[in-house]
């Protein structure tokens, strides 16, 4: 939690003179919103489809769409005010929050239920187990972040030691990683989609596992807000709350190849025959959400797995950094 905030903090007074840039611009009919996704995914389908089917435009909302390349990064954009809304692991605002901010972020819509992440060994297995992982090194990812959480949760409830019987190579930033992989580093690293998918196809590694189906659910990537943006538009998010949600059902109606075809738009780099391969992948390890409700259960057992980590000192409340009010509302 140190280093997250501590990244927050080195980036925070740069990113103040965004601010000055940011918030909501208004014509007469549509408002625009600056939304920072962690990374672009097809793992946030249900995000690209409520895009490009105009459900955000059903609601006079246009998205202008940032990677962040990290939750920190994310955060530290939401909290500058450089952007409106945060799109990122849940973790994130339990961080600030702990830290006694008063402003804090809260977290509105729930999109994935699952690590979207995918094990990929430089190694052919025939069949794969997770005791094939004794003595490699993986990179996992951010120190802190729910990617490497969760994949050590899951080495964990394998009866796996991390130091002992496996080992992490956290020192590579998260947009690297596949690269680093690619070109010798690690025997194992963990990737989202597409890339999972293009690094098998290129002959330089083999998915053998699915974090997420190992995991079981937990909150994985989220929309939030500081508590006064939020109550200053309630209107707003509630807007942005129903277009989302309108994505969800869709997404959860429609087949891999339908999807996949609605979301081709954000992916204009990859090929349709690769976008069904994987949305049908993820699909079948039951990666989203159907409703923007982030249950408490489940934000406890995030909260388990920081822990469990070491990230994680005190339980945030979860009525105070979770409001499923809007979620609430638009599902009525």
């Amino acid at each position: 939690m140190k280093k997250f905030m501590r990244m927050v903090s080195i980036v925070l007074g740069a990113a103040l003179l965004a601010s000055l840039f940011s918030g909501c611009q208004k014509n007469e009919e549509i408002t625009t919103l600056k939304v920072s996704e962690v990374t672009h995914s097809i793992f946030y389908a249900p995000q690209y489809v409520a895009i490009n089917q105009g459900f955000f435009e059903e609601e006079g909302i246009k998205i202008e769409l940032l990677n962040g390349g990290g939750a920190d990064k994310v955060m530290t954009a939401v909290l500058s005010g450089g952007v409106d809304i945060g799109f990122a692991g849940p973790e994130a605002s339990i961080y600030v929050y702990n830290e006694g901010k008063e402003n804090y972020c809260q977290v509105f819509a729930q999109v994935t239920k699952r690590d979207g992440s995918f094990l990929i060994s430089r190694e052919k297995y025939d069949d794969f187990k997770w005791e094939d992982l004794e003595g490699k090194t993986i990179l996992p990812g951010r120190k802190g972040g729910v990617p490497y959480m969760t994949l050590l949760y899951v080495i964990n409830q394998k009866g796996l030691e991390l130091n002992k019987d496996v080992f992490f190579n956290d020192t590579i930033q998260f947009d690297l990683m596949a690269s680093a992989f690619t070109n010798g580093t690690g025997d194992f690293v963990t990737a989202f989609e597409p890339v999972a998918t293009s690094i098998e196809e290129s002959g330089k590694g083999y998915i053998v596992a699915s974090v997420g189906k190992e995991s079981g659910e937990i909150p994985y990537t989220a929309y939030f807000a500081t508590k006064n943006y939020i109550e200053k538009n309630s209107d707003l998010i509630e807007r942005f709350t129903r277009a989302l949600y309108k994505g969800q059902v869709w997404v959860k109606e429609h087949t891999a190849t339908e999807i996949a075809n609605a979301i081709a738009p954000s992916f204009p780099d990859t090929d349709i025959e690769t976008l069904v391969k994987v949305v049908a992948r993820y699909k079948d390890i039951d990666a989203w959400s159907d409703t923007p409700i982030l249950k408490e259960e489940s934000f406890e057992k995030l909260q388990t797995v920081m822990s469990a980590a070491g990230e994680l000192k005190q339980k945030a409340t979860y009525s105070d950094v979770i409001n499923n009010a809007f979620g609430e509302k638009v599902i009525k």
